[in-house]
């Protein structure tokens, strides 16, 4: 029997290295999309950081000039309760009635505007000094 001998022209090569698709892009590639994104992100967070101390930093100027106008408003009121007591006491005491035994003015101190607050009031501005309150002190009438 005679032996068997290659094709004429050889065999075929044989395929012996892998053969697999391309997956997407290359690490390099997606490396610098990720950063290029990162980066825009990290800009819109960077100006929105910077646009909200920019917005505190207004606000706190406002309030800063609303100072004078709050503090005239409670000085009105202060004056106001003033008058409100003195014309209480006169209704009370009289009209020529002296609390102190000369004849000199005696300038008001911080206490006799402390007082002039009915206890609830003051109650209410001690206990809830920023929460608006949403009832009203009614004075009783003595009758």
């Amino acid at each position: 029997m005679p032996q068997d001998m290659p094709p004429v022209g050889g065999y075929q090569a044989v395929q012996y290295k892998r053969n697999l698709p391309s997956r997407g892009f290359r690490p390099g590639t997606m490396l610098l999309g990720m950063g290029l994104v990162m980066g825009y992100g990290w800009y819109h967070l960077i100006k929105g950081i910077r646009e909200a101390n920019e917005l505190a930093r207004e606000k706190m100027w406002a309030r800063i000039h609303l100072i004078p106008l709050l503090q005239a408003e409670e000085d009105r009121d202060q004056v106001r309760r003033y008058y409100a007591d003195q014309a209480r006491e006169k209704e009370l005491l009289g009209e020529n009635t002296k609390v102190y035994h000369n004849d000199r003015f005696v300038h008001p101190s911080a206490k006799t505007f402390r007082g002039l607050r009915e206890y609830e009031e003051m109650l209410m501005s001690v206990c809830y000094r920023f929460v608006r309150p949403t009832f009203a002190v009614v004075p009783q009438n003595k009758s």
